[in-house]
This record gives C-alpha cells, structure tokens and sequence, in this order.
C-alpha cells in the first residue's frame, strides 16, 4: 500500500504521525471526566405543587388526580408515578427514552397550564422541572458540635460555608441538609382565644397586616426628592407581642393575651445526625460536565481550610464520599488493563520468541489504547467503568493487525531478502488484508452505539472506544509496524536449546501432525461434515429458542 511505502522510505515521518497520536491522547486523559457510569439524561420531568395545610386526601383530591388526568393523555409516556402528601403534592413522568427531555418537559408545562383555574386558589403555581441525574450529591460535609445547638450550625453552615464550599472548581451547588431556619413561633392558647372571641384566621390577618413592609412612596420638593421607606417589618418576639389582634370601643387584645411568642426553628420535624451527634450536612453537587473524583479532591483539600474560620467547638468532617467507590472500581479496571497487556506481550513472546519481535506489535498496545483518548474527549465521553473495560476488550483485538503484518514481513525475510524489501513486499501484499479485517471489526462495534433503550445509552461509549482504538491499530500497523519491521525485524538463525523453546516446538509439531491428520479426514468426507454443520446449527437454533428472555 502507499501508506505503508512512504512510512517504509520516511521512518521519521511514521513515527511522528504515531507520536502524535500518543500526545493528543495523554492531554485527553488528562482533561477527561471521571464517572462511575456513563453520563446518561434519562427524560424524566417533575411537577411540585405546595398546597400549605392542606391534608394528603385533600391534596390527593384537589391536585394529585386533576394533574394525572391531564397528563395521562402525553404522548411518549413510560410510567407515571404520583405522591400525595400533608401540604403538597409530587408527580413524576417518565418519558420513552425517544423523546427529547426539553420537548417533553415543554409538553408538560402546556398540559399543567391549562388547568391552573381548575386548582385551589390558596395553592402555589405547579413547579415543573427536569428530573437531572446529576443533582444528586457526590459529597457530603458534617458540621457539628456539642455546645452549639442546630439553629446555630444551620447559621453558619447558610452563611459562610455554602459560599465558600460553591466557588471551589467543579461545584455547581451546596445543598444544606437538617437546616434550621430562624423563625418567630406564635403558640396559641385556644382556651385564652375562646374567651376573647379570636379565631385563627383572626390572627393570621393580624399577624399580616402589621408585620409587612408597605411601599411609602416619595417626597418631591423644589430642589429634593426624599424617598419614603416604610418600616413594618417585626424583628422581635416583643413587637410581635404587641399585635393588636383585635379592638373594640373599651377593649384592646394583643397578641400577648392569647399566645406565647418566641424566636425558634422555622420547622422542627425533620433532624439528621452524622455518628448519632446532631448535624447539619453541606451536599455537594458537581457541574454536570466536571469530574466526580476531581471536585471530590477538591471539597477533601478544602475542609481543613473551611475548620479554620469556623467558631471553637464546631467540627467539621467528610460524611460521605462517593468518589471512593468510583475511583477504587476505576483503579481495579486500571489494574486489569495492565494484567492484560502483560499477558497479550508474554503470549506474543512465546510464540515469537524473539524480544525484537515482540516489541514491534507489543507498541500498537500503547498507541491504540492512548489514541482512543483522544476520540473519547472529543465526543464528549468520560473515564468509566464501561469505557476501561472497553479498552481491556481492545488489547486483544489491537495487536493482531500488527502480527499479521510481522509475520508476513518475516516470511519475505526468510525468502532471503533485505529488510528493506522485505517490508515493503509484504506490506504490499496483506495491506488489503488488514484494511478488510479492521473495517469487518469496526462494523461489529459501531453499531453498539446506535442501540436504544437503556442499554444503548449505557453501551454507546462502550462500542465507540472499542471501534476507536481498533481503527487506530489497523492506522498503526498500516504505518509503524512495516517501519520497524524494515529497520528492527532480523530473522532467526537456527533453533534455540533451551527448554521452553524445545518445548513449544514439539508442541507446535504435534499440532501441525494432528492438524494435518484432521484436515485429511475431513476432506474425505465431506457431505458428513456438511450434515454435520447443518446439525449443529440446527440443535443451536433449538437451544436459542429454549433460552429465557428478558
């Protein structure tokens, strides 16, 4: 082929090209998300309507069925799933994996819209969103302390922690877990109400008109304008206290006279505990594009920074972090390509039996593998457990371009001509062979990544890193291989006495004996080795049909 003549007459020129491949592949690595799994935006779309002391039954009735109803009617829906809570109300629609997640969320909208007048009138607008796999929190943060209580970790954790901990690179947002807000508790005393004649409502009306901040307007005079601000805001349990809830001609009833007002936790009936201490925990969640095992290294370096602002008594400390198990899964892979790149060059060793040899395709290992960095960067992939094990499959298939050509080369030596033309005959000659052979494997790959459902979307790197990193192999063995062959490959002179090169030579003798004897047979009878095949088929055909499915 020209590819394999010019890389044979300019080794500089091959070398490079392979060299390159090697860089654009190290700086890929270097810059490539780190996942457990493949990114995977499953359309899924969420509504949240607030419907504030409403029981479940009548959030059930009101919101959850009248929602359903419309919905029911989408095209493109899985599943439907619905909760009915006191005070709000949870609907998840899952959508076919077909449909466009911002199509289907825009569908949702219009369906929710036409019945907002349908709904109760004290209820909050409907939230519709998409359900992001990547909102959850990679990392968690413990704050915590023995002589400051939950009100004051939340303070602090709201106030300096959350800003600091979300301008760290990589983070997208900080969720606060077991929050205490600061929140002013009115405590009524219904036998005091029954005796004044106040109802509830009576003090909720109270309660806003005199805690609301009203605009004042503005004071124009010749040369100056005064803005007018009017302060209503209550900040104190005494002014609180001082609400006139109701009046008459001789009497006055503050809110003092019926309630106890005090400064407490805006919702107390939720609480977490981080090694059974009280706590209050930071949720870190990652940018969607950004590496979990990158932000989590991050957050680690960060905490001994964040202790230090923090008062005498709180403790700060990592509660969990989900970067441990990606990155030991992601290690144990590591580890397997390794194991496998030692066993494919000892295997090439030992039938070679020649360093020289074996060094020639044992470097397309490297290149293929690095190369297919770079393609993964490029489309956007990240580093995960399906992509490495993609690469462990790719070890045995990336050298046998590389053998092919070897082996053909080393058979014109052995015809007795110099390296040189002993290279660019035999390159000439299985040059096709290889193309053919690298096409056939890329064709098995590449539609892995046109699958559908979930198994497609989880297997689509899978087969793209695998049809990447052979279609580099057969570049390299079509480019360095016949190089390193001219300049590298010398053949053997005579045998070897050692025993382990005793030993594979009587092996491959007897195989070749047995071979024979076999290839003899058959062809004898062949109409019984057709029946035979047809059988096979047959009964394989059978058994395929018994297997359970699922």
């Amino acid at each position: 082929m020209k590819l394999s003549e010019i890389s044979i007459r300019r080794p500089v020129f091959a070398s490079v090209m392979s060299i390159a491949i090697v860089l654009f592949g190290v700086i890929a690595f270097t810059r490539l998300p780190v996942r457990e799994y493949p990114d995977i935006e499953p359309p899924i779309i969420s509504i949240t309507t607030l419907y504030r002391g409403a029981s479940a039954s009548v959030v059930e009735t009101e919101i959850t069925n009248v929602l359903e109803e419309q919905l029911a009617t989408l095209e493109g829906i899985k599943t439907i799933t619905s909760s009915s809570q006191d005070q709000g109300s949870s609907i998840t629609v899952e959508f076919e994996l077909s449909r466009d997640v911002n199509e289907a969320g825009n569908d949702v909208r219009d369906r929710v819209s036409r019945i907002k007048g349908r709904l109760p009138r004290e209820a909050d607008d409907p939230i519709v969103a998409k359900v992001d796999v990547n909102a959850q929190p990679i990392f968690w943060i413990a704050l915590s302390s023995d002589r400051h209580s939950l009100l004051q970790l939340s303070e602090m954790a709201e106030l300096v922690l959350k800003e600091r901990v979300q301008r760290l690179p990589g983070v997208g947002s900080v969720f606060i877990g077991g929050q205490r807000r600061y929140a002013m508790r009115v405590w009524l005393d219904p036998l005091r109400m029954a005796a004044h004649g106040i109802a509830t409502a009576d003090v909720e009306s109270a309660i806003r008109l005199a805690n609301a901040e009203i605009p004042g307007g503005r004071v124009e005079g010749d040369r100056r304008e005064f803005a007018v601000r009017t302060r209503g805001e209550l900040a104190t349990p005494s002014e609180f206290a001082d609400i006139i809830v109701s009046q008459s001609a001789d009497n006055s009833v503050r809110l003092a006279d019926i309630a106890q007002v005090e400064v407490g936790a805006e919702d107390d009936r939720t609480i977490a505990r981080y090694n059974s201490i009280n706590a209050v925990g930071l949720g870190v969640v990652k940018q969607s594009r950004a590496s979990t095992v990158t932000v989590a290294e991050e957050v680690k370096r960060a905490i001994p920074v964040l202790a230090e602002s923090l008062p005498p008594g709180m403790i700060l400390e990592t509660a969990y972090d989900s970067s441990v198990f990606i990155r030991d899964s992601i290690n144990e892979v590591a580890e397997t390509i390794f194991i496998a790149m030692f066993l494919v060059v000892f295997v090439v060793l030992a039938f070679l039996k020649s360093f020289r040899a074996t060094l020639i395709p044992g470097v397309a290992i490297p290149i293929s593998i690095i190369g297919t960095f770079a393609m993964s960067y490029f489309f956007g992939f990240t580093m995960n457990i399906l992509t490495l094990l993609a690469l462990v499959l790719a070890i045995g298939l990336v050298v046998d371009d590389a053998i092919v050509m070897l082996e053909n080369v080393y058979r014109h030596m052995e015809m007795g001509k110099p390296r040189l033309q002993a290279a660019l005959d035999g390159a000439k000659e299985i040059g096709f062979a290889i193309v053919a052979t690298t096409v056939a494997l890329v064709a098995v790959f590449v539609p892995v990544a046109f699958l559908t459902g979930s198994v497609g979307r989880l297997f689509n790197e899978f087969g793209m890193t695998v049809a990447v990193s052979v279609a580099i192999s057969g570049f390299v063995a079509l480019t360095l291989t016949p190089m390193l062959c001219s300049r590298m490959l010398r053949p053997l002179h005579g045998t070897s006495d050692s025993w382990a090169s005793r030993s594979f030579d009587r092996f491959f003798e007897l195989l070749s004996r047995s071979y024979d004897w076999l290839l003899r047979r058959v062809l004898r009878y062949r109409w019984w080795m057709v029946a035979f095949a047809i059988a096979l088929v047959a009964v394989s055909v059978h058994l395929f049909d018994r297997l359970p499915n699922e």
